[in-house]
């Protein structure tokens, strides 16, 4: 009887192949640096995510660069020609905006629509 209670579970429970169209982003896809602030981005359900920037550094592993905590534009308007050009992608591809309060060291990072 133990055997046919191992064949009807095995046989019963059918398994799901992954969409193909959501399996991966269109386009460029994320790698690098940066790829753990997508990941964590990309899997939280809240329309909006407050991170200190203490709170990326730690996710990330490294200190943010001296730019992110000066200038505004390096969350708002990323240069794709400079060095780490693909560091937006970690928001823009988790479907992000980047609203940085430079006062507080804290970035707001909301859902597109």
């Amino acid at each position: 009887m133990l055997d046919w209670m191992k064949r009807r579970i095995s046989t019963s429970i059918p398994t799901r192949e992954p969409d193909a169209e959501t399996a991966t982003p269109s386009g460029r896809v994320v790698s690098g640096k940066y790829l753990l602030l997508y990941k964590y981005l990309e899997d939280r359900y809240a329309t909006t995510v407050v991170l200190t920037f203490g709170e990326i550094e730690d996710l990330l592993g490294f200190s943010l660069p001296e730019q992110a905590r000066l200038s505004q534009e390096w969350w708002t308007e990323a240069d794709p020609r400079g060095p780490d050009a693909n560091y937006s992608d970690s928001w823009t591809r988790a479907r992000r905006t980047a609203m940085p309060n430079l006062r507080s060291h804290t970035v707001v990072f909301e859902r597109l629509p």
